[in-house]
C-alpha cells in the first residue's frame, strides 16, 4: 500500500555507501601527501573532483529524501549522517586546498599523523555504514563506533600537541597562521567522522 510514496530505484543505503566510498579515496589521497615525494597540486585536484562528486550524491539523497514517505530508518538519521560525511571531506577539502594555495609541499608530522588517524575513521565508517542493512550487525558496529571514538579523542590530543609545538618552534608567524589552518582543519574532519559514529549509535539504538 505504501509503495507509491518509494521513489523507483532509491536506496538510500546506497546513497551512504557510495559516500563513505568517496571519504576512502578523499583520505587515500591526503595520505599520498604524507610520502617522501608528495604531489601535493595533484592529490589536492583530485580531492577537489571527489568533493564535487560527493556533493552531488549527497544532493541527490536529500532531494530523494524529500520525495520519499517510507524510508529504512529514519529520514533525520539519514539526513545527519550524509551532511556529516560529507562535512568530512568539505574539512579535508578546505585543508587541502590550503596546502596548493599556500604552496606548501611537504607536509608537518603531525599533519601526517592526522591524515592516517582520519583514514583509519574513514574505513571505519564505511565498515559501519556497510553493516546498517541488516541490524544483526548491530553490535558490530557499536564496537566500530567505540572504535572511532578513541581515534578522534587520540586526533584531539594529537592536534592540541601540534598547536603547542607549532607557537614555540615555529619562528616565521606567516608560517604559525598557515599551518594553523590546515590543522585546525583536518581535526574538523576527525570531529566529524566522531558526529558519524555517534548517529550511527543513535540508529542502532533506535533499530534494536
Amino acid at each position: 500500500m505504501f509503495r507509491r510514496f518509494l521513489p523507483k530505484n532509491t536506496d538510500f543505503f546506497d546513497y551512504l555507501e557510495q559516500h563513505s566510498n568517496l571519504i576512502i579515496e578523499t583520505c587515500k589521497e591526503l595520505h599520498k601527501m604524507s610520502s617522501d615525494k608528495p604531489d601535493v597540486v595533484a592529490s589536492a585536484a583530485r580531492i577537489k573532483e571527489i568533493e564535487q562528486q560527493a556533493d552531488v550524491i549527497t544532493h541527490k539523497c536529500t532531494e530523494d529524501l524529500l520525495k520519499t514517505f517510507i524510508t529504512p530508518i529514519d529520514r533525520s538519521d539519514i539526513l545527519a549522517l550524509i551532511k556529516r560525511m560529507d562535512d568530512i571531506i568539505d574539512f579535508i577539502f578546505a585543508s587541502t586546498s590550503r596546502m596548493d594555495l599556500y604552496e606548501i609541499r611537504e607536509l608537518k608530522p603531525e599533519a601526517k599523523e592526522l591524515s592516517a588517524i582520519i583514514l583509519e575513521s574513514a574505513e571505519k565508517i564505511h565498515q559501519a555504514i556497510s553493516g546498517l542493512r541488516n541490524m544483526k550487525h548491530a553490535a558490530e558496529i557499536k564496537e566500530i563506533c567505540i572504535q572511532i571514538h578513541h581515534l578522534e579523542d587520540h586526533a584531539d590530543g594529537l592536534f592540541r600537541n601540534a598547536i603547542v609545538n607549532l607557537f614555540r618552534q615555529e619562528e616565521q608567524p606567516i608560517q604559525v597562521i598557515k599551518w594553523k589552518e590546515i590543522l585546525e582543519r583536518l581535526e574538523k574532519a576527525t570531529d566529524r567522522c566522531d558526529d558519524v559514529a555517534n548517529i550511527l549509535e543513535k540508529v542502532i539504538i533506535e533499530s534494536t
